[in-house]
């Protein structure tokens, strides 16, 4: 995904969301990627069928998840995706308008989620915080 992933995540959202949930986080972090997935593809193929209809539920519930993690970008284009269905339902008419918000869901999707991934495996390499650049050494004065 092209542009500046920094803004991708509320870090403290995310944070006060990892420290309510507790051990549960990674498990239900978890579900967050199995359930946006599958929204992903019910909203994919909502579009290739033109469905207004078919495209709410999982734009309401890709929505919901992500504000719930931090991922503000990603549910403010869910949000989109659903107001707008939910408008072409009532007025009996095709999301086409849409494409270009279901076209960048799943980049912006897979980026948030390699972030998250950044954040909570251990075993990946981290930044180090700002200001602590310098290797510590230990056993001589730096």
């Amino acid at each position: 995904m092209a542009g500046n992933t920094a803004s991708l995540i509320d870090w403290n959202a995310f944070n006060q969301a990892r420290a309510e949930l507790g051990s549960d986080f990674v498990r239900i972090l978890g579900y967050f990627r199995e359930d946006g997935v599958k929204s992903l593809d019910a909203i994919e193929e909502a579009m290739r069928s033109k469905s207004a209809a078919a495209l709410v539920r999982p734009a309401h519930t890709l929505k919901g998840e992500a504000r719930q993690f931090g991922a503000e970008p990603l549910a403010a284009i869910a949000e989109r995706i659903e107001m707008v269905a939910r408008r072409c339902v009532e007025l009996h008419t095709t999301p086409d308008e849409l494409i270009p918000d279901v076209v960048q869901l799943r980049p912006m999707f897979d980026t948030t989620m390699q972030m998250f991934d950044r954040e909570t495996n251990p075993l990946m390499e981290r930044r180090p915080a700002a200001g602590f650049g310098r290797k510590a050494v230990f056993g001589r004065a730096g």
